[in-house]
């Protein structure tokens, strides 16, 4: 019996440790401010845009890829058509809306490639982001 009531105490004991530790971290952690930026990240971003471009052109390439391609439009469209064709309409309904996606995807990642292009100007323009920190 004093066992029981030994382990019980000792279980209480650490549970209200462990509170109380919790509330002291809570508050030293609403102390703290948030760091703020130092900037708009220009100059960061500057050197990644080629990095940038690149992973963008390689995305667009695979999507718009013929049938023989994983990955492409094409070949999502073809295996929607299969599956209506052999009565899968779960399947197809599922295929389809993967294919609505990857058809925005395309579509907003043909836009971040012209944004891309007006930074890249930007950058030239500004000494790669140098001057505007």
């Amino acid at each position: 019996m004093y066992v029981r009531r030994g382990t019980r105490t000792l279980l209480a004991g650490l549970a209200v440790t462990a509170v109380l530790a919790g509330t002291a971290g809570a508050a030293d952690a609403a102390d703290s401010t948030p760091a703020k930026p130092a900037g708009d990240g220009a100059r960061a971003l500057c050197k990644r845009v080629p990095k940038v471009d690149r992973h963008i052109a390689r995305a667009l390439k695979r999507l718009d890829a013929g049938a023989e391609r994983r990955g492409s439009v094409a070949r999502l469209q073809k295996r929607v058509d299969n599956a209506k064709k052999a009565g899968h309409t779960e399947i197809a309904t599922y295929l389809q809306n993967r294919l609505d996606f990857r058809k925005s995807l395309r579509t907003n990642l043909q836009q971040r490639q012209k944004d891309l292009t007006a930074v890249k100007t930007w950058c030239q323009d500004h000494d790669g982001g140098k001057a505007a920190n």
